[in-house]
């Protein structure tokens, strides 16, 4: 056989093969008898037992076969365990199994094979692949198969950034990674840079927005005590607490926020109070600052009259050209600003206005702030906040930014798309000078 030969060709210690347990893909994929598979089975496993190597032996549309044929499924098992496999993997592989389904199957499985390790393998098309493996894992289950944040066919293997934190903070599993648990968060979003894929904010455990709270009661209930609203420390997955600001926050929010900021107020402060204010200007204006942290922080600074700007936009202008209707339009940006005591004017060119815009910004301020070079706009954002009004409608702007240590979002808001567009590049900008000016500060002490 060439895939076993492959195998072994590889030089991997550890084997892992699959067969099939449903006598519909044995007969109508397949296309072969009951036995012959049985035979297949046996022989495939011994023949690497044969070589050396640790024999892993999921079987395929376990759990649909066994409820068709619950006895013939647990042949295949059998016929595996027999020719001594390793492990016996039972697989939900249409990911369809309820989770009172998997447990009384795996339940099952164990009591039949004593003494043999079982695994579990599920995918999520009915959204139940955690839930399904940690409910394995309590009816006898011992090696989990999963993937980084989920990814997988279809709609996703079991995630792994919410099976190991279930196993080892909710049922107390003895892990070897456990120590490292705190580096999850870092491992997540490790993967999604490989997989070129944007976080998922919402989720569990490592998502941005996996300990976020925004209405009033909530923020003060969780800075009182945590778990009233946290199930767990974020701290134990390497996450934080996220409190976001917007039309539900109350003081609490403010208090709390500002706290991450170094700043501690009370509650029913002039400061706090102040800030209210403008929030609520603002939000009735159409700001939302729930997905804009730096914006809001900025926000603050000026409002406590604490903000020292880093330059000084004294104009701006944006032309569009297109030559004939064949030709691709050219855009080019020219800014005027003051640095430094020094006004400076630039220009630039880009693929549309708020590119334009990014290149003429970073081209004058790079000379003096060169950590700006490390800032990357990962996503754009615009919404019409009322399109009744068509072309005069107000915009609102949310730019996602990273330097590659942090991400942060910033907003603008005007009738002019390309204004509010500035607003929030110019924040996106000046937040992470205004990061790296309290790193340097915090060095100092």
């Amino acid at each position: 056989d060439a895939g076993l030969a492959a195998i072994l060709k590889s030089g991997a210690p550890v084997a892992t093969i699959f067969g099939k347990s449903w006598l519909l893909h044995v007969e109508k994929v397949l296309k072969t008898t009951r036995e012959k598979n049985l035979a297949m089975i046996a022989d495939s496993v011994r023949f690497l037992k044969k070589h050396g190597k640790e024999v892993i032996y999921d079987a395929e549309h376990f759990f649909d076969g066994y409820r068709d044929d619950p006895e013939y499924a647990m042949q295949t098992l059998a016929a595996a365990a027999e020719a001594g496999a390793d492990a016996l993997v039972p697989c939900d592989t249409n990911g369809g199994r309820l989770t009172s389904e998997v447990a009384e199957i795996v339940a099952a499985v164990a009591a039949r094979f004593p003494g043999v390790p079982i695994g579990i393998h599920v995918h999520n098309d009915a959204e139940l692949a955690v839930a399904n493996t940690l409910a394995a894992v309590q009816a006898g289950a011992r090696m989990v198969q999963g993937t980084v944040n989920g990814y997988g066919e279809r709609t996703g293997n079991a995630n792994l950034c919410s099976i190991i934190p279930g196993l080892a903070l909710k049922l107390g599993a003895d892990l070897t990674c456990k120590p490292r648990l705190d580096q999850l968060r870092r491992v997540s979003a490790l993967l999604d840079e490989i997989a070129d894929q944007r976080p998922l904010k919402s989720r569990p455990y490592v998502g941005e927005s996996a300990f976020a709270h925004k209405a009033g009661m909530h923020v003060d209930a969780v800075g009182k005590v945590s778990r009233s609203f946290e199930h767990i420390d974020p701290a134990a997955v390497g996450n934080e607490r996220r409190i976001l600001m917007s039309e539900l926050s109350g003081a609490s929010n403010v208090r709390l926020k500002t706290g991450e900021m170094g700043l501690v107020f009370q509650k029913d402060s002039p400061e706090v109070k102040d800030v209210l204010r403008k929030l609520e200007h603002l939000e009735k204006n159409g700001y939302a600052f729930e997905s804009a942290d730096a914006s809001f922080k900025l926000l603050v600074q000026k409002v406590l009259k604490k903000h020292v700007p880093f330059f000084e936009l004294q104009g701006f202008s944006v032309v569009v050209q297109k030559a004939d209707a064949a030709s691709k339009a050219t855009t080019t940006a020219t800014i005027k600003v003051r640095v430094n005591g020094q006004t400076e004017l630039t220009a630039g060119e880009g693929d549309g206005p708020v590119d334009a815009l990014n290149v003429a910004l970073r081209k004058v301020l790079s000379r003096f702030y060169p950590a700006i070079d490390t800032v990357v706009l990962e996503d754009y954002h615009v919404r019409i906040l009322d399109p009744e009004t068509a072309t005069q409608a107000t915009t609102r702007v949310l730019i996602d930014s990273s330097d590659g240590h942090d991400r942060w979002g910033t907003v603008g808001v005007s009738g002019n798309i390309i204004e509010a567009s500035w607003e929030a590049l110019v924040d996106s900008v000046e937040y992470k000078l205004f990061l790296d000016e309290q790193r340097r500060q915090a060095g100092e002490k």
